[in-house]
């Protein structure tokens, strides 16, 4: 094994011990979601914990129970509120820190040395951390344009549990990529004259799959509304259609796929290299699996038409 590989592994702190933990649950419950119909756990608080949206839907109705912590879907657009405030705020502490040398607030330097950032030299590149939370502060204000102006939300609903995890997840990824800075004190540490000599060839192939997945994304949520509008772009109903188009002809959620493959680019702009950041994208595939699993179930019962080859999440696969 590679030294920094057992460097890697040798030391669980607190953020990946978090993410390795969030993984192992979604895990767990897509492979419960797997089992044969009569194996799958009934418990209704278990099922309405893991649905959201139409995959709440269906018979028999929901408990009364269940449906007092009902949140509606259209407050997704809070999450993105909030990752383009905080990890907005974040980007200016790093920007100013690596091009003025002013150093992080001594709150912010605290609570990251609490979740496990270790004061380092010459270990990740600064640039790298840049360019990934440049790049989820630009994924969180694309979503949140989307939310607003292109996805057409209709009266279903999320569990409270799932909004408040919505909200928490984006501050804890920003906190993930700002623990990724190589420290010196208080200040980011910069090798060589200038930021732009730490540039890669792996930093131009993170971006460019940065942009073609968030273009993929961007084109799957424009399908998803217009199935809603008419020509003229007048939402004309809620109901739910079958999408066609761009990655839709190979799987039911291209959305999540992309969503997905943002994770990755960000990884491969880290270098490849960054265990921290590898356990964010194996809980995404996870989280984003089970929820293309659900959605592929609903659209299935619900059209008899629907396109026998289109697959769940991965094209030919799964």
């Amino acid at each position: 094994m590679a030294p920094w590989a057992e460097a890697e592994l040798s030391a669980l702190d607190p953020l990946r011990a978090v993410w390795l933990t969030l993984t192992a649950a979604f895990l767990l419950t897509l492979l419960l979601q797997l089992l044969p119909p009569g194996l799958l756990p009934g418990c209704a608080i278990f099922q309405d914990l893991i649905r959201y949206g139409k995959t709440k839907c269906g018979e028999p109705p929901r408990p009364a129970a269940c449906r007092a912590f009902d949140v509606p879907k259209r407050y997704f657009s809070h999450f993105y509120i909030i990752s383009v405030l905080w990890n907005g705020f974040l980007l200016w502490c790093l920007t100013q820190s690596l091009f003025l040398g002013a150093p992080f607030p001594s709150w912010l330097h605290g609570l990251l040395r609490i979740l496990g950032a270790a004061q380092f030299q010459g270990g990740e590149l600064a640039l790298s951390a840049f360019l990934v939370l440049v790049f989820l502060w630009l994924h969180s204000l694309r979503r949140l344009f989307e939310c607003l102006y292109v996805s057409v939300f209709s009266n279903v609903m999320i569990h409270v549990v799932q909004y408040c995890f919505g909200l928490v997840y984006y501050v804890l990824v920003g906190l993930t990529v700002l623990s990724q800075v190589p420290m010196d004190g208080r200040n980011a540490y910069v090798t060589g004259k200038n930021l732009l000599m730490q540039a890669r060839w792996f930093h131009i192939l993170g971006m460019m799959m940065f942009i073609w997945s968030s273009a993929h994304q961007y084109k799957c949520h424009v399908i998803l509304g217009n199935l809603r509008k008419n020509k003229a772009g007048v939402i004309i109903h809620c109901n739910h259609r079958i999408p066609f188009g761009d990655w839709f002809e190979y799987v039911s959620s291209p959305n999540y796929l992309a969503e997905l493959m943002i994770y990755v680019s960000m990884a491969v702009t880290f270098g490849f290299h960054n265990l921290t950041w590898w356990l964010v994208v194996t809980n995404v595939f996870f989280n984003q699996a089970l929820s293309a699993f659900l959605s592929h179930q609903f659209y299935k019962s619900k059209f008899v038409s629907y396109p026998k080859r289109r697959k769940a999440f991965l094209p030919f696969l799964f």
